[in-house]
């Protein structure tokens, strides 16, 4: 979202976290595609162009679904293989994410497509999704759960890591203060916001460039407990949270 804002200054941003299910990355697809369902009727039902689905998790278990049953433009989120592939020198590359998003069919896929001759390397991290979500990315407990998962990748001599989860990027300062400055630290952000820019443009839904966007952010969630973490991600300190029930 922060790069949606910064490359679309005059679109108006509505974030819905879907904090009171959350984590997804041990729940069954089944469960997750019906969430993304749920959430896709609200969104559409309050009159969006356009959903980018925000994660990694989600996208790898339900996009495909969602785009077959909506007429929405739907962007999904996938780890940034193809970047770290361009980048990399000695073609070992870290993969971070949850479970589902490493065992699904679009993970693979992107692997056959932008991993040939490298050595691609995955690691599940449970706990860390949690993490970002308490505002607690800083702080001695965070750094030891990281480096356990690091320690990992780092000992396979990885040279490039990707966060594969839209959580991760929060956790960059930890990350790469674990991985050292000889490794590279990538994640898919900017590349999503530069899709939306050209999806928006392709199907003429842009908005008035001389214009000012606003935000709107939401939760199924405590908007008590919410709150105070979207604050800190998103760097406004009178940030409001809706709760919505969907």
């Amino acid at each position: 979202m922060k790069e949606v804002r910064r490359l679309l200054p005059a679109e108006d941003l509505f974030y819905f976290a879907d904090s009171a299910h959350c984590p997804y990355g041990s729940k069954p697809v089944d469960i997750i595609r019906g969430r993304a369902y749920a959430i896709c009727d609200f969104l559409i039902g309050h009159g969006v162009k356009l959903i980018v689905m925000a994660s990694n998790t989600t996208s790898a278990a339900a996009l495909d679904a969602v785009r077959e049953k909506y007429s929405v433009p739907v962007i999904g989120v996938e780890p940034a293989i193809k970047p770290a592939a361009a980048v990399t020198v000695n073609g070992r590359i870290g993969v971070i994410a949850t479970g589902v998003t490493l065992v699904g069919d679009r993970f693979e896929s992107l692997v056959k497509r932008y991993g040939k001759g490298l050595e691609i390397f995955t690691q599940p991290c449970p706990g860390l999704v949690e993490i970002v979500e308490s505002g607690r990315w800083d702080d001695e407990e965070t750094e030891k759960l990281a480096g356990v998962y690091l320690e990992k990748l780092l000992a396979r001599g990885v040279d490039t890591i990707i966060l594969g989860c839209t959580h991760y990027p929060f956790l960059r300062p930890v990350i790469e203060k674990l991985a050292g400055s000889g490794v590279k630290v990538i994640d898919s952000g900017e590349g999503i916001a530069r899709q939306v820019a050209r999806v928006l443009v392709n199907e003429r839904l842009a908005a008035d460039a001389q214009s000012a966007g606003g935000e709107s952010f939401s939760t199924s969630g405590d908007p008590e407990l919410v709150r105070p973490v979207l604050r800190l991600l998103w760097g406004k300190p009178d940030l409001e949270v809706k709760k919505i029930e969907v």
